[in-house]
């Protein structure tokens, strides 16, 4: 008289299951990130944040000298049309 155990499990039971297995496959690695990891990714971000930085000045000293240009032909435009001082 040998009695088989029957472990039956539903569908719904078993997905839930896979699910909190690949959750947790996902979630270990990121809360294993060591020191040094965890440094490199802001040092990343502090190199970006300098390129940034960097764009934006080259970006205004562009827009600055570009004004610059437009102000000196806008002058010598006046001085050629009227023959006098530019206007301010």
């Amino acid at each position: 008289m040998s009695e088989e155990i029957k472990l039956e499990v539903s569908r719904r039971r078993l997905f839930s299951l896979v699910g909190l297995a690949a959750a947790s496959v996902v979630a270990v690695p990121a809360a294993m990130l060591t020191v040094s990891e965890a440094e490199a990714q802001t040092a990343g971000m502090e190199r970006r944040q300098e390129r940034r930085e960097g764009r934006r000045e080259r970006r205004e000293a562009r827009r600055d000298r570009r004004q610059a240009r437009r102000e000196g032909r806008r002058e010598r435009r006046h001085q050629r049309r009227t023959g006098g001082t530019p206007a301010q």
